[in-house]
């Protein structure tokens, strides 16, 4: 893998987790507001689990490099 090609994967990889921390962050406040009257552990449990998400893209994305390679050599 070049360092190009890494570079664009941690663009995206950044750029996903921005998204999905921020789509998290998002959703925690509007349940904390409508449902549980501004309690903190809704905007807590959103960002985590945008957070937890965007981690497991990442690797996904990083690893699939040497996935490609295993499946090639098998075959």
């Amino acid at each position: 893998m070049s360092e190009k090609e890494l570079g664009k994967k941690w663009d995206r990889c950044l750029a996903d987790g921005v998204i999905k921390i921020g789509t998290g962050l998002g959703l925690g406040i509007v349940f904390s507001v409508l449902f549980f009257k501004r309690r903190t552990w809704p905007i807590t449990l959103g960002s985590g689990a945008g957070l937890g998400m965007a981690y497991a893209n990442c690797q996904n994305d990083l690893r699939a490099h040497y996935l490609q390679h295993i499946s090639q050599k098998e075959q």
